[in-house]
């Protein structure tokens, strides 16, 4: 099974049986319980042959490294993140780690759990760094109220909704246990634990109490404290379950601490055991179970006052043995239900692409608003969005073009940043961008990290060397080629020069609309031009440069020349203005047959968009023989021509025969919808970019 969870612990912290201690227990106890075990890998750092506590830990040897230790541990692991693409990462008490993973922008949701007063941790301590983690950590948990109350201290809020208390939990035993004249002290054996209140308090009692013994479990090499008494037994660091089993037979535990306890698993453990527990009331103690025995005074004096008391009163201390026993309030099933529940919301709140059939796309291109959808028959940008919405998809057209025209010439800030919001309320699935480039790098990089969304983009000028502006159109494409998925460009992918890798490069046809190429010409009745040709020199210009002239114009030069016979319909020529929409429909429809003839040298399958608006109308279209059209259309369906010459010839054997030319429209427009319509081409984007099945059959493909 795939792990999709990574689980991250202080590199000091030993995932050890007999080492283990609060965030390592934390996390066992809670793998013990979770549902989400066999995703989750735990992370540590183990020395030598140590076993660890479970059989999904993985070490992050940093037995090397001397200096900067944390650094390169959270470094290794993300070499471990590149690798597997963890989609839940949960990191444990050091926020540095976790600071140092949000600024990488991994494309995960983070989990956070402070088991210390965040203040007293790196990267933590300032108002402004945890004003930082409170922003950009998906999920923070605080082992209990008075840590959060330290998060927050400072900070000009007081509640986030990412911001809960999970408590440590324990496991409820079935049954009271038996238990014995046992008073129990279990930790660091410092003056911080109040270890020295204890034995001095203890020794006086031993005293009093013959029959009664003392378990001090723990270590502290940095303090020295001597408590010499034949009952005072005092024991270095046992593992935890054989900890709980003393706390079994204890009577009474004592949690004295001076600092200020983060929680105090101890506290809890032995109350759910059924021992009297007498705590202070440092940090986070007075939350870890319902306490009667809280002290006072923090001194030598109450704590031997209070245990006597509980002593000599057997009724009392056996009341408050079964009250603890009986009312654990922090059981480990509830924090791990709540915590799977977190990480089972991540899961499936994720989309996965494969699987999921309805798509949300950001089409970010010029659908004409700005010419009064002057061009709405030759719109590509239109006609792809069509597509999309036939194919089920939800779609929000974005038109660059219509901001203004200064604020986008100046790296296109103010576009950047209409986009990232626009993003942030939509949450694409798909961004494609249409015949253009306009998103910078670190607006593509924020869209992908934080919505898993796939960029793609089309493009139908010249890419290869002849092409008017090749050189130019090629350096906008290739820009942040790295971010974008896929690109569809209307040139034969493999005569194209470019850095972007071929497998990111697919040749898309110009689509059909049935809503726009609704014409069937071959029906018209009154048809009494023999040749129709539209020329112009750009067409959101929308009318003739003046002193502007292309090779188009000498072709037709050479075949006006050459004609003594047809006659033509020619707009954007001899001071002819282009015209467009139902005015160029108007002018298609007086002709018989149809010229696609496109800027730059003809080369395979690259054609302007003007060939849908002729094919698939139902007028019978004639394009050079080098595009190679004829690998998808028939001489029943298209004209191929080599030159002036040869097409002058070709319309001459047609010219008498009205019956065969509308036999071609007829054809034409059929094979053009059933292989290019703008169902089968947007669907085909998606196809590439996703990787999806086959919905449609793709003849270019």
């Amino acid at each position: 099974m795939k792990k999709e969870i990574a689980i991250i612990l202080p590199y000091k912290e030993k995932y050890t049986l007999n080492e283990a201690s609060a965030a390592a227990i934390w996390v066992k106890d809670y793998l013990e319980h979770s549902l989400l075990k066999d995703k989750t890998s735990v992370f540590g750092y183990l020395e030598g042959k140590c076993k660890p506590l479970t059989s999904n830990f993985v070490n992050l040897d940093i037995s090397n490294i001397k200096y900067k230790k944390n650094y390169f541990y959270t470094k290794k692991f993300y070499n471990h993140y590149k690798k597997n693409k963890y989609e839940i990462i949960e990191i444990h008490n050091r926020p540095e780690s976790l600071v140092f993973l949000l600024k990488k922008q991994l494309n995960c949701k983070f989990i956070f759990v402070y088991h210390n007063n965040p203040q007293d941790l790196r990267f933590s301590k300032s108002v402004k760094e945890r004003l930082f983690i409170a922003k950009n950590c998906d999920q923070l948990y605080f082992v209990s109220n008075w840590v959060m109350d330290k998060f927050f201290e400072g900070l000009p809020f007081e509640y986030k909704n990412n911001c809960e208390i999970l408590y440590p939990g324990i496991n409820k035993i079935n049954k009271f246990p038996k238990k014995e004249k046992i008073i129990i002290f279990t930790g660091k054996l410092n003056s911080s634990k109040g270890y020295d209140i204890f034995g001095k308090a203890l020794l006086n009692i031993l005293n009093k109490f013959t029959k009664w013994k003392v378990y001090a479990i723990g270590n502290e090499r940095r303090e020295t404290h001597n408590f010499i008494h034949k009952n005072f037994n005092v024991i270095d660091w046992l593992p935890h379950e054989k900890i709980l089993n003393y706390y079994k037979k204890s009577s009474i535990s004592v949690v004295c601490s001076r600092w200020q306890e983060p929680f105090g698993r101890t506290a809890m453990e032995s109350a759910g055991y059924g021992c009297a527990t007498i705590t202070s009331n440092r940090g986070g103690l007075p939350e870890t179970f319902n306490n009667n025995l809280i002290l006072n005074k923090l001194n030598t004096q109450t704590l031997e006052k209070l245990i006597i008391k509980v002593i000599k009163n057997k009724n009392l201390l056996r009341k408050i043995q079964i009250k603890n026993f009986n009312n654990v309030i922090h059981k480990i099933e509830n924090l791990t239900k709540k915590i799977d529940n977190l990480k089972n919301n991540y899961l499936t709140k994720k989309i996965n692409y494969i699987r999921n059939k309805n798509l949300k796309i950001l089409h970010i291109s010029s659908f004409d608003e700005k010419n009064n959808h002057r061009l709405f028959n030759i719109s590509i940008s239109n006609k792809i969005t069509s597509g999309f919405i036939r194919n089920n998809h939800d779609v929000i057209n974005f038109s660059y073009k219509d901001f203004n025209k200064k604020l986008l010439l100046k790296t296109n800030a103010h576009v950047n940043s209409k986009l990232l919001n626009i993003a942030d309320n939509y949450r694409p699935d798909l961004i494609l961008l249409g015949h253009n480039n306009i998103l910078n790098r670190k607006t593509i990089e924020e869209i992908r990290t934080k919505y898993n969304t796939k960029f793609a983009l089309w493009y139908e000028d010249h890419l290869v060397e002849g092409g008017p502006n090749y050189v130019n159109n090629l350096n906008l494409i290739e820009s942040n080629e790295d971010l974008i998925d896929h690109y569809f460009v209307t040139t034969f992918p493999d005569i194209i020069k470019t850095r972007i890798p071929k497998n990111k490069l697919s040749y898309m046809p110009i689509p059909a609309d049935e809503n726009i190429e609704n014409l069937e010409i071959y029906n018209s009745k009154n048809r009494y031009k023999d040749l129709f040709f539209a020329l112009s020199h750009g067409v959101n210009y929308g009318k003739l440069k003046p002193r502007n002239i292309d090779e188009r114009e000498t072709f037709l030069n050479e075949m006006i020349l050459k004609n003594n016979k047809f006659t033509f319909n020619i707009l954007g020529y001899a001071h002819e203005q282009p015209k467009w929409n139902y005015h160029y429909f108007n002018e298609l429809s007086k002709c018989k047959m149809a010229l696609n003839l496109s800027r730059g040298r003809p080369t395979k399958y690259a054609s302007s968009n003007r060939i849908a608006s002729l094919v698939a109308n139902g007028i019978m279209t004639f394009i050079d023989r080098k595009t190679k059209f004829f690998d998808f259309f028939s001489n029943d369906e298209m004209g191929f021509y080599n030159n002036v010459e040869d097409l002058l010839n070709q319309i001459d054997k047609l010219h008498g025969n009205i019956n065969k030319i509308n036999k071609i429209s007829r054809n034409g427009k059929r094979k053009y919808f059933s292989i290019f319509n703008n169902s089968i081409i947007s669907e085909y984007i998606l196809f590439k970019t996703f990787d999806k099945k086959n919905k449609y059959k793709y003849v270019w493909d």
